[in-house]
Parts: structure tokens; sequence; C-alpha cells
């Protein structure tokens, strides 16, 4: 069972930077995810697919998993382009663009 190392990506539901600085291992699944029949709610017999370790540097993750035996594979994060615009820009004069109400 190979691991994943990677430094997760900003969701959607946030403005900010949390929870994307630390970089995370996890497993990846051993088998596929079964349907219960009685509810429909998917499910796996897999307990490593629930581990999620997070550490400070790429270099603490890589030599965790050389320590623990385990193989992995580690994703670089592609560069974000950093985008300057504040609520302001909204209404400025000589906006770019229609207005909406």
């Amino acid at each position: 069972m190979v691991a994943r190392i990677f430094k997760p990506a900003k969701t959607a539901m946030q403005s900010g930077e949390g929870r994307t600085q630390e970089w995370v291992l996890e497993f990846a699944p051993a088998s596929p995810r079964e349907i219960e029949p009685l509810m429909g709610w998917t499910g796996t017999r897999d307990m490593k697919a629930e581990v999620h370790l997070t550490f400070d540097t790429k270099e603490e993750a890589i030599a965790y998993a050389e320590r623990e035996g385990i193989p992995y594979r580690v994703y670089e994060p592609s560069p974000r382009k950093m985008i300057r615009k504040s609520y302001a820009d909204n209404f400025k004069f000589g906006r770019i663009g229609r207005w909406t109400h």
C-alpha cells in the first residue's frame, strides 16, 4: 500500500491560507468502497483509509515513512498566483464589466 505525501490545497470555502501550510501523509485505498444495502451509505473495511498524519515539513513526513517502512510518493504543490483585489475594486470608476444590479 503506497502512501502519498502532499500539501493540501486551499478549499473553496475559505478565503485564507488556513490548514494549507502543513504536509499530510495519507494511505491510498487498498480496497474499493462498498455500498451498504440498507441505508445506501458508502464505506470501506480498510482502516488505513482513516489515517491522515500531518507534519510541519516535507522532510519530517518522508523520514517518518522511511522509518516505518511505508512506500510513499511525494506530490509537490503547484505555485499559486497571488490575486491582489479589494472589495472597493467592485465599485471603482472605469471598472471593466457590467453592473449586475
